[in-house]
């Protein structure tokens, strides 16, 4: 499922997410911009059995308390296998689209960033989608629309 198909079926579905469709399509743009960044249109995520996203907090190296929680997104099973040394018969990687992990990333509190890996090797570095970044890549689209808006002659 190419770009355009994944955010056809996310305004499609906007209602599930508490979204009105018109609403959707406005940020649809953003999220386009930035998945045509990413080199594939679906990533597997780690998930718990009860799709609860796997995440993993990054302490900084020289400042205490200076933390971030982010998740990975890999490009196959194969480099899940590569990356990750797990056992846990809890843990599965799933696919998703490109679009739908973007827009999850919005609602994710508890998560700074996603981490996207575009190949399979495990020493790779990846491409960092921060949620600030995102959300203020929508504010940023939203103002620029509201002042491309005739004004009201009403």
């Amino acid at each position: 499922m190419n770009i355009d198909q994944q955010l056809q079926i996310l305004v499609q579905q906007a209602p599930q997410h508490g979204i009105q469709p018109d609403q959707m399509q406005m940020i649809v743009p953003v999220l386009k911009v930035l998945a045509s960044r990413l080199q594939h249109a679906q990533y597997y995520i780690l998930q718990t059995l009860d799709q609860e996203w796997v995440m993993t907090t990054l302490k900084h190296r020289t400042q205490a308390g200076i933390s971030k929680t982010i998740v990975h997104a890999y490009p196959s099973l194969e480099a899940v296998k590569a990356s990750v040394a797990t056992s846990d018969l809890q843990i599965v990687a799933l696919p998703l689209p490109v679009t739908q992990i973007l827009f999850q990333l919005l609602a994710m509190e508890p998560i700074d960033s996603i981490i996207f890996y575009e190949t399979s090797n495990p020493q790779q570095t990846g491409t960092e989608i921060n949620r600030q970044m995102l959300r203020s890549a929508i504010e940023q689209h939203l103002q620029n629309q509201r002042s491309l808006m005739p004004p009201d002659i009403a």
